[in-house]
């Protein structure tokens, strides 16, 4: 199986350029190199798939915009991708329209946090913050949508938090500044910036500042507490350096860190309305069950099953390829469990890499020893995802719409009718 993949950024066919009708054009003449009727080829025993893919809307290690991201698809024979972007829904037209050209199947959302009153006491999937948890929309078939102003609450909310870090992390590293219209937004195509983004911006402007490296060096020791034969190590490496500053800088602990506060983020009920009212799956990020409210994992199901939830995302990179043997063994175990809850559930199981950070893969590996029991869950995810999206983009027919809901008896019932269909669909 083939196991390495080559990133496409491309530049120079403009790909990932911030202006859509660049990338479009960029596109379709990369699709008539191929000269195929097809571009997946099932020639593989293990099928590749990644159904959650951040795009430069939020934030892509990479640098892949939602066209870049399925052209990347094909250069490596996926058979499916799925768009994840962080508070927005600004690439699901452009991606799916591009899935659509490239005979991929396709699938979009969005990811956020949501406050679980419930479990106030507990932290979830979002380390260090109890009562918070990351949540996730799957299978939205336009970016035009019903309920808006709760999108723009999540975007409000997002940015928001964005600028009481800078202002943080500008007071902590004076005379270093930055300015956000200026040196953080041209980082985005859509005005959506990241503390990944502001990493890139500080680096940035204290290469301007500190132009010599002696000086550079001498300036991120005393700031960031980390003596300069350290610094010395990760200062070819961007990507290293700008992790370095957001671990010292924005984390728990860090002068940028902001505490989240339960009233700025919207309830689990209040997005799981918005998601189901826009035909989407109201989806559980779970992480690697170690935190104490995921190890109730039952209850917090229940709960989510009763806010709307019917579906579950797993990241299966952070619970297998762990270095430490007896904490790889731990999530594993956890990994296991979650998954024949899930099971249990008639959940479909979403999975993919987020690529939001660089050195991510750009798919995982299913045939490894740890994942090779599972792959045929994941599988099924897939084919439910894009079996709702097409039903869902041509009658309002999808995994959760009024009449699936209403139709079949029990969740098994449309488990294995939306897999059958996404099994015989072809892109």
């Amino acid at each position: 199986m083939k196991t390495t993949f080559e990133i496409e950024r491309n530049h120079d066919n403009l790909i990932n350029s911030f202006n859509l009708e660049e990338r479009k054009n960029s596109f379709i003449k990369l699709l008539e190199k191929c000269r195929v009727s097809s571009y997946f080829e099932e020639t593989q025993n293990i099928l590749l798939f990644n159904l959650h893919c951040h795009s430069f809307f939020s934030y892509n290690g990479y640098n892949l915009s939602p066209t870049g991201l399925v052209w990347n698809a094909i250069k490596n024979n996926l058979y499916a991708i799925g768009l994840v972007d962080f508070d927005v829904l600004d690439g699901v037209e452009e991606f799916l329209e591009c899935c659509e050209k490239a005979n991929i199947r396709g699938c979009a959302g969005f990811e956020t946090r949501v406050f679980i009153p419930q479990f106030a006491k507990y932290q979830i999937n979002s380390p260090g913050e109890v009562g918070i948890c990351y949540h996730i929309g799957m299978g939205f078939t336009s970016q035009k949508v019903r309920k808006l102003e709760t999108l723009k609450k999540l975007k409000s909310i997002a940015q928001s938090r964005i600028k009481n870090i800078i202002e943080l992390v500008n007071s902590f590293l004076y005379p270093l500044t930055i300015d956000c219209e200026k040196d953080v937004i041209p980082l985005t195509p859509a005005g959506n910036p990241t503390e990944r983004h502001l990493c890139v911006a500080f680096l940035e402007k204290s290469k301007m500042v500190y132009a010599k490296q002696e000086e550079f060096l001498k300036f991120w020791s005393e700031k960031l507490g980390t003596p300069i034969s350290e610094l010395e190590k990760v200062t070819e490496d961007n990507n290293s350096f700008q992790n370095l500053i957001r671990s010292k800088l924005m984390k728990l602990g860090g002068p940028g860190y902001i505490k989240p506060e339960p009233e700025t983020f919207p309830t689990l009920n209040e997005v799981n309305e918005f998601i189901l009212a826009n035909g989407g799956i109201p989806t559980f990020a779970w992480l690697d069950g170690t935190s104490d409210g995921e190890q109730k994992i039952e209850e917090l199901l229940t709960l989510m099953t009763a806010s709307g939830v019917h579906a579950v995302n797993i990241i299966p990179e952070r619970n297998w390829n762990i270095k430490d043997p007896e904490l790889k063994k731990v999530k594993l175990q956890n990994l296991e469990k979650f998954i024949m809850v899930a099971k249990e559930l008639y959940f479909p199981i979403f999975i993919g890499t987020e690529l939001n950070a660089p050195g991510q893969k750009f798919v995982d590996n299913l045939d490894c020893p740890e994942l090779r029991p599972y792959y045929q869950l994941f599988l099924d995810g897939v084919h439910i995802a894009y079996a709702h999206t097409i039903l869902q983009r041509i009658k309002g027919m999808g995994f959760t719409s009024p009449w699936s809901l209403s139709y079949f008896s029990t969740p098994k019932e449309r488990y294995e009718f939306f897999k059958e269909i996404g099994t015989k669909l072809k892109p």
